[in-house]
């Protein structure tokens, strides 16, 4: 009989993990007991997928706010510090910025606009328009920002970021002066000595800032890239990817992730000798068109993959065939020249007008956001995403 399904994407529900699971055991037991439960067999390039945030929690890797402070300390040697483009997040940011404050006798918090990186917005852009303010090139103090736009809080979090900012960096005995700028170059007016807290742009701006005479720059993934009095740390990533655990504690995004999904890819086999593919996955890659926000607060949508996961689909668009090399046909002669395509089809059709429309992005980008998508980041239990058929087409 033909099959009828394609990709099945399913949360796999697990234990509470904690400091010092095997995340390994836990990842292979979990998702052979859901098969066993719903009568479901694991096949040959299934992908398991497993949330960052349980491996990192298994790993122990944290840090607490006075952590964060030693490591500001010793590295601005209590110098006034810029801290430039961070996210407008209670969960991503907030507690980082705690221990930075801490850690600082003054800051100059320099936020961007009308929008964060990952589409937090501060102020609609079209108010930028009706004000006649250019966000490219004015620098706003706080005082003109609220003359012109008042005091504006989150569409979805109803929270005054430039208000709560505030409040927490003075709550840490920090003198703090608000900027709202879009050039990180605005900085040096204020300060040389730069804490670049922006994600994906990150190399750019410390090149120049450097470039344009700063004294001292470093990037968030050099916050806690190595223990800082005992604290958990991540040597490539450092705070990037962190998220609150408790009022003075972040969780790091997790490291050493190659033998954890290598480990997981050797039980699946050993156990049912499927060749599954795994992943640990972040955030996805998507973004919101109510609130406008991106998915992307993680510096990578995945640390770690086994090598079935490396590079781009290699997919031909069926209605581009449909209408366009076999418009003449129709019914079984239409399906079987159509499958006939996809099997001879070349094995890298890039810039090829077949492939015209189908999606040009990396495997652990497009798996990471239906995994993340799939679980979700509430109380849904499910921090395991098994994904079948994801690499099934027409003619299977």
């Amino acid at each position: 009989m033909e099959r009828r399904i394609g990709t099945v994407s399913r949360g796999i529900r697990a234990p509470i993990i904690r400091k010092g699971d095997d995340i390994i055991e836990i990842v292979a037991d979990s998702v052979l007991a859901a098969a066993e439960s719903e009568g479901f067999t694991l096949n040959d390039r299934d992908v398991i997928s497993v949330t960052e945030a349980v491996v990192a929690r298994a790993q122990g890797n944290y840090a607490t706010a006075d952590q964060i402070a030693c490591d500001i300390r010793s590295k601005f040697d209590g110098n006034t510090i810029g801290v430039i483009f961070p996210i407008l997040s209670r969960n991503r940011f907030a507690i980082c910025l705690k221990g930075i404050a801490r850690g600082a006798r003054k800051i100059v918090l320099m936020l961007s606009y009308p929008s964060d990186e990952v589409g937090n917005h501060l102020v609609d852009l079209d108010f930028l328009d009706d004000k006649g303010v250019n966000p490219w090139t004015d620098v706003l103090s706080e005082d003109r920002f609220r003359a012109l736009f008042g005091h504006r809080k989150h569409e979805f979090t109803g929270v005054d970021y430039i208000e709560y900012y505030k409040d927490l960096i003075l709550s840490e005995n920090c003198e703090v002066e608000i900027v709202l700028a879009n050039d990180c170059k605005a900085i040096l007016d204020y300060t040389p000595f730069v804490l670049n807290c922006d994600i994906h742009t990150r190399a750019r701006t410390k090149k120049r800032l450097l470039a344009a005479g700063a004294k001292k720059v470093y990037g968030m993934d050099e916050i806690l890239n190595r223990p800082s009095d005992g604290s958990g740390y991540n040597e490539k990533y450092g705070l990037l990817g962190s998220n609150k655990a408790t009022d003075e504690m972040v969780k790091l995004f997790p490291r050493d992730c190659q033998p954890v999904v290598d480990g997981i890819q050797a039980q699946i086999i050993e156990r049912t000798g499927a060749q599954v593919e795994v992943m640990i996955y972040g955030d996805g890659a998507f973004k919101d068109p109510v609130g406008k926000i991106w998915e992307l607060a993680d510096p990578v949508v995945s640390p770690a993959y086994t090598s079935g996961l490396s590079g781009q689909p290699n997919e031909v668009k069926l209605k581009y065939l449909a209408d366009n090399e076999f418009s003449h046909l129709d019914g079984d002669a239409l399906k079987e020249a159509i499958s006939d395509y996809i099997r001879r089809k070349d094995a890298d059709l890039v810039g090829k007008m077949v492939s015209e429309g189908t999606t040009p992005r990396r495997l652990t980008d497009l798996i990471g956001s239906l995994s993340d998508l799939t679980s979700g980041s509430g109380d849904k239990g499910t921090p395991i995403v098994l994904i079948q058929g994801y690499f099934d087409n027409y003619t299977d």
